[in-house]
């Protein structure tokens, strides 16, 4: 779900960025509809030392909640929160976040800065935040009256965990930097130069000492910026992920209203526009927005002091009984249920379809540990309900068109909830539902304990059989089911039920279903894998499972259980041999190795690389390709970054010596292209300013230390060095066979599956190696072959040598695409896809709940115009389209 990604991210039309806030104003609106108050005087005496950060690397999960990816991410949350909190004073409405190749992370914002002058502990004041734990300026009311960050273990935890940690602060016209490795201070805060900007640019990279894995999720990471851009309306948020080119833009000048029309853009909805409420009572801060839809999920998202509260807490509950209360009061005041017979309308029915958003800022919140999933503050119940009877109410008296069609909305959900029940006490005494009594067409296995066991849920009674046969009985289960099932996203539960398909996956999962029979710990297999055709058919198939598992059972997801199977997608033939290739970057390490087997590429001082050897260099050569392309999409042309790696300009010490930056600048100049030396005023240092006319439109790019300092040159520049060696003029030496290639010939029912490596139909296949022949037999004057000698080939560069290897590795191939799993035989199904010690597994996750949901609501719901606007959106997008 997680792959799946609209190119649009801001659902509102956006506007620029506003000026920074001056720091004098003693009152800002944050954006939402709320005030808060804050004081000017934000400096070194404001920072309150509670304890010291020992014991924070010898148990990190003690203040992150895990060294696995959780903990990874809060990382980034702690810095980000920190900027939040001085966009809730009023003095930030920028927020950047940049995740690097080598998995450091930036986080910049347009803030005060921390403060730089000294504590009374004798350092500096943003070198007590950085470096003991429980300082901050949260525990000072007249800092910050409300914050997120109430732990204050913040940025002293990150920079405890991290292997080194970069910070920068603009503040007073200056420019402030420091370095940290693992908690410690390896310089002085120290002024680097002067700037006209405002805030603070922290960069840090994870420890792998520490953590289980360091690389970031973007969605992850995506779906807790856009909640916190919606819950600070009118600041804006940026992720950039250099890894892959991905990035988002988060504005939103509505607040938790834009969060609703957001969540709600693909379904119908009952109240056009949502209703927004807010209070404030104590010091506490309510505000709810909500919309009914014509959907049957109930979403409600709870939100405290900007944390998620996925716990849900005493917000929640006030919200939940207080709309019941006044909604039923509503109800019987108008007698709008006289024909409501046997049922009631109850909460659930009333949430039915109900799209709903609380938040609450609160001066002093009391969540369950540092992970805050859950508000214990018991005030805020009372403070809600009150918002809620009193608002609502009011919303309701005012207009009765729309609370008619919320009320009949309830009412048809208290119906369908009394068919439902019956529908499932009916087919419970007929055992449809009961675990007891197993599907006839279900395979089961031998072992009894979930953990070892897992079941496939096959498409068709072809590959059901080709499963039963292939598969190990002792562990693996097989469901083949009839067909497409049921689109659960269209459908109420009592329809549900009454799907054959849909009631025999249930009865053999065996853990129920609803949410009074649903107990995840009678599922009777750990491993709930999908395992379809890989054509437009299998697609549909696998998305409708999906959906059905997202909406009905979205523990299994939220627990890792559900999986999708990934039988092979190639079949490359040479003669009588045959190989299965996973995918198509299996499928290119596989070419290449082909390639290197009978040549040896001699470089210009005389090395010869062979064998391993040559096939470990070319992979290296690849991936400094690959990050050389990163780092040319966001910045200056090839032949530049070329020139700035020869020249070594790598570190700080380079930029401070005009002579050598002035001779990469007389390196670069081209006749379209001209460089100028400038001033580095924020690191008293030296740039290069270039402007590119290649091309005929100008572009320009800047050549400094910040340049050299991202994570995806320094990456670039490490690869570099395993490459140095392979430039100017090589010779690649093929050793020729005399005796002609035996190419079998393919059965007539494989043609029109037949493609060349790459997808490439088949009489391209031929022509690419008839291309490759001619190469190794004639490159030009300089390349000589004979049969059964050497044919030597001049290659000049990198890229010339990359295309040939990819070229020779082509040579003599064809391969069957494979799209049904029956055209596999027992043990080809059991050696490339069910065999876990050979096959791939792709785990079903769903980072971004927000996404996944409108994603599903997009895919399989009733809204057609926002199903069109997705497929032309992304129609360029599609790979291995078959129709």
């Amino acid at each position: 779900m997680s792959q799946i990604e609209p190119q649009n991210e801001d659902q509102q039309p956006v506007e620029d960025t506003k000026p920074v806030v001056d720091a004098a104003t003693a009152v800002s609106g944050n954006g939402n509809g709320s005030e808060t108050s804050v004081s000017d005087d934000y400096g070194a005496d404001k920072i309150k030392v509670l304890e010291g950060l020992q014991a924070v690397r010898k148990r990190p999960a003690m203040y992150i909640g895990s060294t696995g990816a959780p903990g990874l991410h809060h990382l980034v949350y702690e810095i980000v929160d920190n900027s939040i909190d001085e966009a809730l004073a009023g003095y930030c409405d920028q927020i950047n976040v940049t995740l690097h190749i080598d998995n450091s992370v930036t986080v910049v914002d347009n803030g005060r800065g921390i403060p730089v002058d000294t504590h009374s502990s004798g350092r500096s004041a943003a070198e007590v935040v950085l470096t003991v734990l429980h300082a901050g300026g949260k525990f000072d009311n007249d800092s910050y009256k409300v914050s997120g960050g109430l732990h204050g273990v913040g940025v002293s935890v990150v920079n405890a965990l991290s292997e080194n940690l970069e910070l920068e602060i603009w503040r007073n016209g200056q420019v402030y930097r420091q370095s940290y490795e693992r908690g410690d201070p390896t310089t002085e805060l120290e002024v680097s130069g002067t700037t006209k900007k405002r805030g603070t640019k922290v960069t840090f990279k994870p420890d792998l000492q520490i953590f289980e894995t360091t690389e970031y999720s973007f969605d992850t990471l995506a779906q807790r910026l856009r909640e916190l851009a919606f819950l600070n309306g009118g600041v804006t948020i940026t992720i950039d992920d250099e890894r892959d080119g991905k990035n988002h833009r988060f504005l939103y000048e509505g607040g938790i209203v834009s969060f609703v029309q957001y969540l709600n853009q693909s379904k119908a909805a009952v109240n056009d526009k949502p209703i927004f409420m807010q209070g404030d009572k104590d010091g506490i801060n309510v505000e709810i927005a909500l919309q009914w839809n014509e959907s049957y999920a109930e979403t409600v998202y709870t939100f405290a002091n900007n944390i998620n509260t996925h716990e849900g807490g005493t917000h929640l509950s006030g919200f939940r009984s207080a709309l019941t209360r006044t909604i039923n009061y509503y109800v019987g005041k108008n007698n709008l249920a006289k024909d409501l017979k046997d049922a009631n309308i109850g909460g659930d029915d009333i949430r039915e379809g109900l799209t709903a958003v609380v938040s609450v800022k609160i001066p002093r919140p009391q969540f369950e540990g540092q992970t805050k999933t859950k508000l214990g503050n018991t005030e805020v119940k009372g403070i809600v309900e009150a918002v809620v009877n009193d608002k609502l109410g009011a919303f309701l008296e005012e207009n009765p068109a729309v609370a008619k069609r919320v009320i009949v909305k309830a009412i048809d959900a208290a119906r369908a909830r009394e068919a439902a029940r019956k529908a499932r006490d009916l087919v419970r005494r007929k055992g449809a539902l009961d675990s007891g009594s197993l599907p006839g067409k279900l395979a089961d296995c031998q072992e009894r304990d979930p953990s070892q066991c897992e079941i496939y849920i096959v498409e068709g009674e072809s590959a059901g059989g080709s499963a039963k046969q292939g598969r190990d009985r002792k562990f693996q289960a097989i469901l083949p089911i009839k067909g497409k099932i049921l689109n659960v996203e269209k459908a109420r539960f009592d329809k549900m039920l009454g799907s054959d398909e849909i009631k025999t996956m249930i009865s053999a999962l065996g853990c129920g279903i609803g949410k009074d029979d649903f107990d995840i710990g009678k599922l009777r297999y750990h491993r709930v894998i999908i395992m379809t055709d890989a054509d437009v058919d299998g697609s549909h198939i696998r998305t409708l499972l999906l959906t059905f598992f997202y909406r009905q059972m979205r523990a299994l997801i939220e627990n890792g259980y559900v999986y999708i199977a990934q039988p092979p997608l190639f079949r490359a033939k040479r003669g009588r041999n045959e190989q299965f290739i996973r995918d198509e970057r299996a499928l290119e390490s596989w070419l290449m190795k082909r390639a290197v087997e009978s040549r040896t590429v001699v470089l210009p001082d005389g090395t010869q690389l062979s064998g391993d050897a040559l096939e470990q260099r070319l992979e290296k050569l690849i991936a400094f390709r690959k990050f050389q392309q990163i780092v040319e999409r966001r910045g200056p042309s090839r032949d530049v970054i070329l020139a700035v790696l020869d020249h070594g300009a790598r570190d700080k010490a380079f930029f401070e010596d005009r002579e050598r930056v002035e001779a990469l600048a007389d390196a670069v100049v081209s006749p379209t292209r001209t460089a100028t030396v400038q001033q580095d005023e924020e690191h008293q240092a030296f740039a290069i300013a270039i402007e590119d006319r290649t091309g005929g439109y100008p572009r320009h790019h800047r050549i400094d230390q910040d340049f050299a300092a991202t994570g995806e040159f320094r990456t670039l520049a490490n690869s570099y060095q395993d490459v140095q060696g392979i430039r100017g003029p090589m010779t690649v030496r093929t050793a020729v066979s005399s005796e002609p290639e035996e190419v079998g010939e393919e059965p007539a029912s494989a043609a029109a599956n037949e493609t060349a490596i790459g997808g490439a139909p088949l009489d391209e296949a031929t022509r690419l190696a008839a291309e490759v022949k001619t190469l190794d037999a004639s490159a030009g004057p300089k390349a000589t072959a004979k049969g059964g000698k050497d044919a030597d080939v001049r290659l000049d560069t990198l890229d010339e040598l990359v295309e040939f290897f990819t070229a020779a590795g082509k040579k003599g191939i064809a391969i069957n695409r494979y799209k049904g799993l029956g055209e596999m035989n027992p043990d080809t199904l059991w050696d490339t896809t069910m065999n876990p010690a050979t096959r791939t597994l792709a785990q079903v996750k769903a980072e971004d709940h927000l996404e996944a949901d409108l994603m599903f609501t997009t895919l399989m719901g009733d809204q057609v115009e926002p199903r069109r606007k997705f497929i032309e959106d992304n129609a360029l997008d599609v790979k291995n389209l078959d129709i």
